[in-house]
């Protein structure tokens, strides 16, 4: 009896060490992090975070939230045209408060791949695959309706994009909310590995979200496509969608950070904020 007793004791006492080495789960410690919070202007609000775990890895998200429709703010798309520029130049030859970097872009030659259609103005038009289809990436878009951000689906069709009746359009993806549901993502090492990842996000209380994540470092690994949009969805995203990363990766704020870049971009391996790409086109608030 005695000896069943200890060996029942024993395994008592190894289920509680057990316990104890086990991790909160993702959500929970997403739940209880602590952002570096700063208001830049009435309405708009920057959030910083470095995290030592999450998904069993280091990340340093930066956050912009702001309301959709703001009153003295105006949401805009810019492009370089044929020319690739930095997001910081973008932020200071528009007068922006905010930038992030944009859609996927020719790196060679300049200009987006996918369609960029400013103040009526179609800039860029997205370049198709062979059979005429659309990628994953260029399935879906955002649009800026009456200074609202709002996220479009519109599949594979070759042209739906051309076929939009906003003034201000940009194609990018892939989608990954749509109406508060996870919107089904390509098992592919674009998806899956993890990089820098670039985001924007409309919220179930009318605010939209703008978020980078670093990557490539071992500050912060970055995050693939399926946990960035367990992040959207943690952050009360209703609709969200990727935009480019990797070394694209940027957000800028005026008079904040080196030269206004607030993260750190994975073109300049020694952690620094200095190292930016060159980009075709950003998203603005201006």
């Amino acid at each position: 009896m005695t000896s069943l007793l200890n060996a029942k004791r024993k395994e008592m006492l190894h289920l509680l060490l057990l316990l104890s080495l086990v991790q909160p789960p993702d959500s929970l410690r997403f739940a209880r992090l602590s952002w570096k919070e700063i208001p830049l202007k009435p309405g708009l609000v920057w959030r910083e975070t470095h995290i030592d775990t999450l998904f069993n890895a280091r990340q340093n998200l930066n956050v912009l939230v702001f309301k959709n429709k703001p009153r003295r703010l105006r949401i805009a798309f810019g492009s370089g045209g044929d020319s690739l520029k930095k997001t910081s130049w973008f932020g200071q030859q528009h007068g922006a408060v905010a930038v992030i970097n944009g859609t996927f872009f020719d790196v060679k030659n300049g200009g987006s791949v996918d369609l960029i259609r400013i103040d009526g103005q179609t800039l860029d038009t997205t370049v198709l695959d062979k059979n005429r289809s659309r990628s994953e990436h260029r399935q879906a878009a955002i649009v800026i309706r009456r200074n609202r951000m709002k996220i479009l689906f519109g599949g594979t069709a070759p042209r739906w994009d051309q076929a939009l009746r906003e003034r201000n359009v940009m194609v990018t993806g892939p989608l990954l909310l749509l109406d508060g549901k996870p919107h089904p993502l390509l098992k592919n090492a674009f998806n899956d590995n993890r990089h820098p990842r670039t985001c924007a996000c409309v919220t179930a209380d009318k605010r939209v979200i703008w978020l980078t994540a670093d990557g490539r470092h071992a500050n912060a690994a970055g995050l693939s496509l399926p946990e960035l949009r367990q992040v959207m969805q943690w952050l009360g995203c209703r609709d969200a969608i990727n935009l480019d990363g990797g070394g694209s990766t940027t957000m800028w704020l005026s008079g904040h950070g080196e030269n206004g870049v607030v993260n750190y971009p994975s073109d300049g391996k020694n952690w620094v904020r200095t190292a930016e790409r060159p980009v075709s086109n950003v998203l603005l608030l201006k």
